[in-house]
């Protein structure tokens, strides 16, 4: 599945993106999709659960990748 995401502001959290698209239901899953190393940004393994995504970013995780607009 792809989607476009657009980030309101400089930047969002990983794991606020990973609530806001509905991969995780509370921030306690959506930490644990990143511990159970997941998520890749632009093709590299991302394992800060804050990480700041940026518009550009491509956020891959299992059969969905994420563009942020």
């Amino acid at each position: 599945m792809k989607e476009e995401f657009k980030i309101n502001g400089e930047y969002i959290e990983l794991i606020q993106l990973l609530k806001a698209i509905g991969l995780a239901q509370t921030g306690g899953h959506a930490k644990m999709i990143v511990d159970d190393e997941l998520v890749f940004r632009n093709g590299e393994l991302e394992t800060r659960k804050r990480a700041k995504l940026r518009a550009g970013d491509v956020i891959e995780i299992e059969d969905t990748r994420i563009t942020l607009m």
